[in-house]
């Protein structure tokens, strides 16, 4: 094995965690936005689990952050929350912001 092929695998192997953390963190933040979402839909705690739940699921299933965003969007609209666009994009960036520093720090 060369030098260059070596270099390659330790490359690859710091992507590939890389990647494992920054899934970690969405779902992490998912369930946090679902968690916060739920709450300002005023849902029960057993269905504001079910309600995060189904966010980390989604991420699972690699929806795009705008989708999930208008999951949210269209819940809040159908109940009657009022809760502007901007706010929402700050809570989901706020919550991935701290979701990214709990990974580093555990990890």
């Amino acid at each position: 094995m060369t030098h260059f092929d070596q270099r390659r695998g330790v490359f690859e192997g710091q992507f590939a965690h890389q990647e494992e953390l920054e899934f970690k963190a969405i779902a992490r933040r998912n369930k946090w936005l679902g968690l916060w979402a739920a709450h300002k839909l005023g849902l029960s705690h057993n269905q504001a689990e079910d309600y995060a739940a189904s966010l980390v699921a989604a991420d699972v299933s690699h929806m795009p952050e705008p989708d999930l965003f208008a999951k949210i969007r269209a819940d809040f609209d159908a109940a009657g929350v009022h809760q502007s666009d901007h706010q929402i994009h700050r809570t989901m960036d706020e919550l991935l912001a701290k979701a990214r520093h709990e990974i580093r720090q555990s990890g």
